[in-house]
């Protein structure tokens, strides 16, 4: 696994395989830490990963920077033909999504914390 350099609000956990990457976010996504977030996904996307799993689940805050990089990851994955999976399961970061329609969209599946949420 590899910790992404972060900041005190956001971390980002890259693990990967020959089946693909997870990105396990944990902390908030918002304007001054979605930029770090969307580095790793674009990271991700240029290595050519078959798949590419982003773990919302210590996700505690989701604005609209953070909506923004997830449809672009989800724009980029159709396009080239990569597998995208988004696990959530706290009401922060659920309801923002379904506001949006980004929560049908994305498919978001539910993490280990859904019985939280």
């Amino acid at each position: 696994m590899t910790a992404v350099p972060t900041t005190d609000l956001v971390s980002i956990d890259v693990t990967g395989s020959a089946a693909g990457v997870l990105l396990t976010v944990s902390g908030e996504v918002d304007s001054s830490t979605a930029p770090r977030l969307r580095e790793v996904v674009d990271a991700a996307f240029a290595d050519r990963v078959p798949a590419l799993t982003v773990d919302l689940d210590g996700v505690t805050f989701l604005d609209s920077a953070g909506l923004c990089v997830l449809a672009g990851a989800h724009r980029r994955a159709a396009e080239g033909g990569v597998l995208l999976r988004v696990v959530a399961s706290s009401r922060a970061v659920i309801r923002p999504l379904q506001i949006t329609g980004l929560y049908d969209l994305l498919a978001v599946e539910p993490g280990a914390g859904a019985g939280a949420a």
